[in-house]
């Protein structure tokens, strides 16, 4: 595979992660406003950074950045790495049912629909050709 097609799987990847990540994102910040009251943007920020009650939703940050990094970089991007960052994200989207983030996702995936067509769309993305 050349490197222009693992710049445009990352990139189609990236974008379906930056979608989802805000979708739910936005769904958490919903639920915890019910109990907490309005957040601003930066009180938010601080939330996403520091508090438990979204820690479930850092390792996708995470991936985006990684993301971010491997397409900003200047050497060229191994088969490895790009198979990765495209395993972890598979392992995000669909998480072993128990786990803190998985129970989360399954969460939002009930409740919000643009959080069901954000994964569906992620799930399509990871379908690359090998």
């Amino acid at each position: 595979m050349s490197q222009p097609d693992f710049r445009g799987q990352l990139t189609v990847l990236r974008h379906g992660l930056l979608r989802l990540h805000k979708t739910l994102l936005d769904w958490e910040r919903g639920v915890y406003e019910q109990a907490h009251g309005r957040q601003t943007g930066g009180e938010l920020l601080k939330l996403l950074l520091d508090d438990p009650h979204f820690a479930w939703l850092r390792p996708m940050s995470q991936t985006i950045v990684r993301i971010d990094e491997m397409l900003d970089a200047a050497e060229p991007l191994s088969a490895s790495d790009v198979n990765d960052v495209f395993a972890t994200a598979s392992d995000l989207t669909s998480p072993p049912g128990g786990a803190a983030q998985g129970t989360r996702y399954q969460e939002a995936l009930q409740s919000s629909p643009e959080a069901v067509f954000a994964h569906r769309d992620v799930r399509a993305a990871l379908e690359r050709p090998q």
